[in-house]
């Protein structure tokens, strides 16, 4: 009979995880003294197995929720049952297809669509890109990045915290700032690294900046991790087409569902 509980044990959670880094990238960068503080994890036991495993992420806005299938989906599916009493009343949640089920008696779900997981299988392909234009970005530039993203990416997640790891970068046009983007989760300890946030201005689309700032990031990430993934919708052609030209490939879905819990 499975055991429901709060999981503390780091070494016990990253062995899970790491069945499917590619699958896990994110949750695995979370382990790391950087974000651990942000977290809390929850696991369907059997003995000392983890079968299921959940990670409540509590940043300084809306709490996200990542349940991915690595194992029993059964497990998964009562693993939500069970945590659904004790979620925030608004939380936003990445699940792989079809477990959401197991919320709807309890929230109300606004879907956000399907989302690919890609990861860089070729890194020798970032040599098709130069990057000549991309600059290092830092604390000092924050107001100027807030600015940019309002206009050019006002669904975005940027955490300003995320500057410090110094894996943000940019590129300016006549002073104006073009393209952008950088990290969600990175992480020396752990090898891992997931892309997030990367947006170009309206005015300037069509030149490749995505691709450059991209290949910036991943090349300074390399010196210092193994794997390097990002999360895109599924539908947004452009932007996969760009990341596989740069040496990523899609190796899983999962769909974003604003959870409201209903009155």
């Amino acid at each position: 009979m499975s055991e429901f509980i709060t999981l503390t044990d780091r070494v016990a959670i990253e062995k899970y995880l790491r069945r499917d880094t590619p699958l896990n990238i994110y949750l695995i960068g979370d382990l790391d003294d950087f974000f651990w503080p942000h977290t809390t994890w929850y696991a369907s036991m059997s003995g000392a197995e983890i079968e299921a495993l959940a990670l409540l992420y509590r940043p300084s806005g809306l709490p996200t929720l990542i349940v991915l299938i690595n194992g029993d989906r059964e497990r998964a599916v009562e693993l939500l049952q069970n945590l659904a009493p004790s979620l925030p009343d608004k939380v936003y949640a990445h699940l792989s297809p079809g477990i959401e089920s197991a919320l709807a008696s309890s929230f109300n779900l606004e879907h956000h669509g399907e989302h690919s997981k890609m990861i860089l299988r070729s890194p020798d392909a970032l040599n098709s890109v130069a990057s000549r234009q991309s600059v290092p970005l830092s604390i000092h530039d924050e107001e100027e990045i807030l600015a940019f993203y309002r206009a050019a990416y006002p669904g975005n997640w940027f955490d300003a915290r995320m500057l410090e790891t110094g894996h943000y970068w940019g590129v300016r046009i006549e002073g104006r700032m073009a393209a952008a983007g950088g990290v969600h989760v990175c992480s020396a300890k752990y090898r891992v690294a997931a892309l997030g946030n990367i947006a170009t201005h309206s005015d300037f689309r069509g030149r490749g900046l995505a691709g450059d700032v991209t290949a910036a990031i991943c090349r300074k990430l390399l010196n210092e991790v193994d794997e390097i993934g990002l999360n895109v919708k599924s539908d947004n052609i452009p932007a996969i087409s760009c990341y596989r030209r740069l040496g990523f490939e899609t190796t899983a879905v999962y769909h974003e569902i604003l959870l409201t819990r209903k009155s």
